[in-house]
């Protein structure tokens, strides 16, 4: 028999786990992981161009020094910003993320070496875009406007500042090549970055679930009693009160009980707590098997529980209660202790015109209270 009335048991309800319990912790870790991924593809994008400067200083159009220059200077760069990040100096800044000091960097890195190897500009030009993609990833639309003012102002220098002309390595067919390299890869570092953004976005798409989700579990560990899986006695009563002005409201009948494990702390000194909260639960889901769908059951307090009948007459309501009453009581609850046995007793109220809910209530327990007196293990009227 206890196996049998143990398996209809709900399930009890876990407190939140360790993740809502850390949010923040688990939200910092994220932003470290997504720092470290785009300071990386920062390095490959250097690396990149590096690869392509090589090319040109191989085909005699730039000087060999340019490349390894221009590659120090971009993992320089990518290392400064990482030890700010992996020392948490950058927490002290409003952008944890440094999007303007970071794009600053980055333009100032194109620019200069356009400036300085005017013959393969184009190709520092290009990277512009790729600077400022990266920096949209993570600018607000404050900082997204400070990095195109810088930029526009970065590039009116460069082009009117001076007499050098950006050139475009066509000389020979290797040049060529390596110009269709550049162009190609600058178009496809840029594809890349939308894919990351793209990812970035399911992400939070997908964090945002994940916590809507966390925040239903919260609702539903608010509403609910943990060791009987009914409602607690907060959302009862906020129930009760829906139920009492909707009844006013549509002139419909409604009845409530108050009901009450008999000498259950009897039970508890003489069996245990242990066996005293299986009795609980199993009292609960026996209810839960026979009342109907628009009932509303929780718990009262300790061993009493309050029963909502909308739209239930008095005897109709009492025909609920002394049904409940009488599958308690034949219940084979020496499954649980040898010789132990376990009834209710219930005091029951029905609406009457302008009654307040905690009237109402008031009455149901004055029934119940008759109801001990009378012997335990009945249901009395108010």
């Amino acid at each position: 028999m206890q196996t049998a009335v143990t398996s209809l048991l709900p399930p009890r309800i876990a407190g939140p786990d360790r993740s809502e319990k850390r949010p923040h912790l688990g939200l910092q870790r994220r932003n470290v992981k997504i720092r470290r991924q785009m300071l990386g593809y920062v390095c490959i994008s250097y690396c990149i161009d590096a690869i392509l400067l090589t090319i040109y200083s191989k085909t005699g159009a730039l000087p060999g020094i340019v490349a390894p220059v221009y590659l120090t200077c971009g993992i320089g760069h990518a290392l400064v910003f990482g030890v700010l990040y992996e020392t948490r100096l950058s927490r002290r800044f409003s952008d944890p993320f440094l999007v303007v000091p970071q794009a600053f960097v980055g333009m100032s890195i194109m620019l200069t070496s356009a400036w300085l190897v005017p013959e393969a500009g184009f190709l520092f030009l290009c990277n512009l875009f790729i600077v400022f993609s990266f920096s949209s990833l993570r600018a607000s639309a404050r900082e997204t406007a400070i990095v195109w003012v810088m930029m526009t102002i970065g590039l009116s220098a460069l082009f009117l500042g001076g007499e050098k002309v950006i050139d475009l390595p066509l000389a020979n067919v290797s040049e060529r090549v390596a110009t269709v390299l550049a162009f190609a890869l600058t178009v496809g570092r840029c594809m890349f970055i939308g894919i990351f953004s793209n990812s970035l976005r399911e992400s939070l798409y997908n964090k945002s679930r994940q916590l809507k989700e966390a925040y239903k579990r919260i609702e539903e560990l608010a509403e609910l009693d943990e060791l009987t899986g009914s409602f607690n006695r907060r959302c009862i009563m906020r129930m009760l009160d829906d139920e009492v002005a909707r009844a006013h409201r549509g002139n419909k009948r409604c009845s409530i009980a108050l009901i009450d494990l008999d000498w259950f702390k009897r039970i508890n000194d003489a069996h245990g707590h242990p066996i005293g909260d299986e009795v609980l639960r199993t009292f609960a889901i026996t209810v839960f098997a026979n009342i109907r769908s628009i009932d509303k059951f929780g718990r009262y307090g300790g061993e009493e529980f309050l029963l909502i009948l909308p739209e239930t007459p008095s005897d109709v309501a009492a025909g609920i209660l002394e049904r409940l009453r009488s599958i308690v009581a034949n219940l084979d609850w020496s499954a649980f202790s040898p010789m132990m046995a376990v009834t209710i007793s219930a005091g029951i109220a029905t609406l009457q015109p302008d009654e307040t809910a905690d009237a109402l209530l008031a009455r149901a327990d004055e029934a119940l209270y008759v109801a001990k007196e009378a012997g335990r293990n009945q249901v009395a009227h108010a």
